[in-house]
C-alpha cells in the first residue's frame, strides 16, 4: 500500500496511525507543506492522510499553497481514493467538499467525550461515547452530501463521511502521549482559562487506558477506509 501524508508543521504527526502503516507494511511519503508544498502525482498513492496544523483553511492570502491543497484533497476524495483528515485535515476536506468553515463557539482543548451520532446505510459506526483528545478552534459545516459521524458538547461537528473513503474527524484519535506532550509544549500559550480547555496537568494526566481506546478506534477508522 502506497500513502501519502499532508503534514503542515512539524510537531502534528502520525501519531498512533504511524504503527498501523508499519504493520501495513506501507511504503509511506510525506508532503511538507511548511517546508516545500509540492503535491505529488494523483495516482501515486493509495491512501491520503491529511494531519493537522495551527493554520486555519481560509488563511490563503498568507498561505497561498492551502488553494491548491484543497483542490487537491476534494479531487482525491470526488475519485473515490481513501482520504483521512484530522483536525485541520477534516477542515480541508470539508473546505474542499464546498463547506463554511469558521470560527467555533468554543475553543476545544483536551480530553472531553464524543458521541455517535445517529445514521442510517452502510457508513462508519462510533461507539456511543469516546474520550477523545481536542486541539481546535474552528470548527465546519457539514458538507453536502455528507454524513455526520459523531459531535460532541462544544463541537457539533466532530466526525464526517463523504462517500464510502473519505472520514474526517475534527477530534484527534491519533493522539500518543508522545503527541499530546509535544502539542503541550508547543501550543502552551492556547491553554487559556475556558469551559472547554483543560490545563497542561490534566491534559498530560491522562491513563494509559484512555490512550489504547484512542489508538483502538483510530486502527477501526483506517481498516474501514482501506477495506
Amino acid at each position: 500500500m502506497r500513502v501519502r501524508v499532508f503534514q503542515h508543521v512539524p510537531f502534528e504527526g502520525l501519531g498512533s496511525i504511524a504503527d498501523w502503516l508499519a504493520t501495513r507494511q506501507a511504503a509511506v511519503a510525506t508532503t511538507r507543506f511548511d517546508l516545500a508544498p509540492r503535491l505529488p502525482a494523483a495516482e501515486s498513492f493509495d491512501l491520503l492522510v491529511v494531519l493537522g496544523g495551527p493554520m486555519g483553511v481560509n488563511d490563503e492570502a498568507e498561505l497561498p499553497w492551502l488553494a491548491a491543497e484543497k483542490r487537491f484533497i476534494g479531487a482525491a476524495v470526488r475519485a473515490g481514493t481513501p482520504v483521512l483528515g484530522v483536525c485541520l485535515g477534516a477542515q480541508l476536506i470539508a473546505s474542499a467538499l464546498g463547506a463554511r468553515v469558521y470560527r467555533g463557539t468554543h475553543q476545544e482543548i483536551g480530553w472531553f467525550p464524543v458521541t455517535a451520532c445517529a445514521h442510517a446505510g452502510d457508513t462508519f459506526a462510533f461507539p456511543p461515547t469516546l474520550d477523545a483528545f481536542h486541539w481546535h478552534g474552528d470548527t465546519f459545516e457539514l458538507p453536502s452530501g455528507a454524513i455526520q459521524l459523531a459531535r460532541s458538547a462544544a463541537c457539533a461537528q466532530q466526525a464526517l463521511q463523504f462517500g464510502a473513503r473519505c472520514i474526517g474527524l475534527q477530534c484527534h484519535l491519533e493522539t500518543t502521549p508522545a503527541n499530546a506532550q509535544t502539542m503541550v509544549e508547543h501550543c502552551r500559550h492556547e491553554l487559556v482559562p475556558a469551559p472547554y480547555v483543560q490545563d497542561a496537568a490534566t491534559i498530560l494526566a491522562a491513563p494509559p487506558a484512555r490512550y489504547a481506546a484512542l489508538t483502538a478506534q483510530m486502527t477501526r477508522v483506517l481498516d474501514y477506509l482501506v477495506r
